[in-house]
């Protein structure tokens, strides 16, 4: 998935980066940015222009949010593994994941994907159910991807010392 490596790429992620990320904080701060983010989109309505600030306020949100918290006590929670795992399949070129994990991915991100013509649309033509539903669509399945990853993560951390010394 080279989107996903270069938006890694792209929001400067290096090791401190991704042990702050690691933070639940900032995982379930950062799960609400696409309900944010439609409603902003729909504040037009309201604000008129003015909505685009708020577009812009949780797109800087977006970046600065993998460094807004202090790098956690302890990794072993659910949200930081999932972090960890995202690490993880990002590095699959470098060190291969097994291909279960890799196929389950492909799969729920392509799921998530199918919502976002429901979202589109919805947000263009005002429409709350195919916005709430395409929303809906994706964070279910990006949340069921970040499952995933804390498999992939928990699998990966059995057989490569790097990845059992995120651990703590």
């Amino acid at each position: 998935m080279k989107p996903i490596k270069a938006m890694a790429n792209a929001m400067g992620m290096n090791e401190a980066t991704w042990l702050r990320h690691a933070n639940p904080w900032s995982v379930w701060s950062r799960s609400i940015i696409l309900p944010l983010l439609a409603l902003a989109i729909w504040a037009r309505v309201w604000l008129g222009w003015w909505s685009l600030a708020l577009v812009l306020l949780l797109a800087i949100w977006t970046r600065y949010n993998p460094r807004a918290f202090p790098a956690p006590t302890s990794t072993r929670s659910w949200a930081s593994r999932a972090v960890m795992g995202e690490r993880v399949w990002l590095a699959r070129k470098v060190t291969p994941i097994p291909e279960h994990h890799a196929k389950a991915a492909f799969v729920l991100s392509s799921l998530a994907g199918v919502g976002m013509p429901f979202v589109g649309y919805g947000l263009w033509a005002l429409d709350f159910w195919p916005t709430f539903v395409g929303v809906a669509f994706i964070m279910i399945f990006k949340m069921w991807f970040l499952d995933r990853m804390v498999w992939l993560f928990d699998d990966m951390a059995r057989d490569v010392p790097e990845y059992a010394g995120w651990l703590r």
